[in-house]
């Protein structure tokens, strides 16, 4: 767990370092910081989906997946969770939810958060984790800057969910296949294709109800690869 705490550490870290930011620069340098995020996310989000061994699988994952979320209204409800949060801590924030919800899937959805959670759940070193400490870091910072303090509570599902597959891999680890860690990744880069899309205002794409798309990857992949 030491890759993930480490990660933690400096997302809160960067954060508050943005907000810092936030304070001393006019509206017009943080926008541009957000525009820089938003194009950065578009990059990563293809990067990310054409590592894809199947579009068949591809395809069917956000279909199903998008499909699920929706009737479960997912997005709806974890919406609802953080602006209840935001209220019984008092916290006067106006994007404070699409803060922590952009920041957690910016720092969750990506190959380096499988990889390096199975890495070291396997008894390797953190290494891989580590470094996407650094560059969550730098992230966060930018992300509160643009959007405020919900980015930093984004740290709270990062240790459960990051934490949570150390602890998986720990115990299954050895049972799951390359193909699946790929459509995985893929998958990932699909949801963060459509937040860096809802970042730049071109759309809004409700990429909340798309996560259930990363377990029928993983079972899809499991089944055809």
């Amino acid at each position: 767990m030491l890759g993930t705490i480490v990660n933690v550490a400096a997302v809160l870290a960067g954060g508050a370092a943005g907000l810092l930011l936030r304070r001393a620069f006019p509206p017009r340098i943080t926008g541009a910081a957000f525009q820089a995020i938003g194009l950065f996310t578009l990059f990563l989000g293809v990067a990310m989906a054409l590592r894809t061994s199947s579009y068949i699988v591809l395809v069917f994952s956000a279909l199903i997946g998008g499909i699920a979320g929706e009737l479960l209204r997912l997005e709806d409800r974890i919406e609802r969770v953080a602006d209840r949060f935001k209220s019984r801590l008092h916290i006067g924030a106006d994007r404070f939810a699409e803060g922590l919800v952009t920041a957690f899937l910016l720092f969750c959805m990506g190959s380096m958060t499988i990889l390096g959670a199975i890495e070291e759940g396997l008894g390797g070193r953190p290494d891989l984790l580590l470094t996407k400490s650094l560059m969550d870091g730098f992230s966060a910072a930018a992300l509160a800057a643009a959007m405020g303090v919900g980015v930093l509570f984004s740290a709270l599902p990062l240790l459960v969910y990051q934490g949570g597959i150390t602890l998986a891999a720990a115990a299954f680890g050895r049972l799951v296949a390359d193909p699946v860690v790929g459509e995985l990744t893929a998958m990932g880069g699909l949801v963060l294709l459509g937040m860096g899309l809802n970042i730049l205002g071109v759309t809004k794409i409700r990429v909340m109800n798309l996560l259930p798309g990363l377990l029928v990857a993983a079972v899809l992949a499991a089944i055809f690869l």
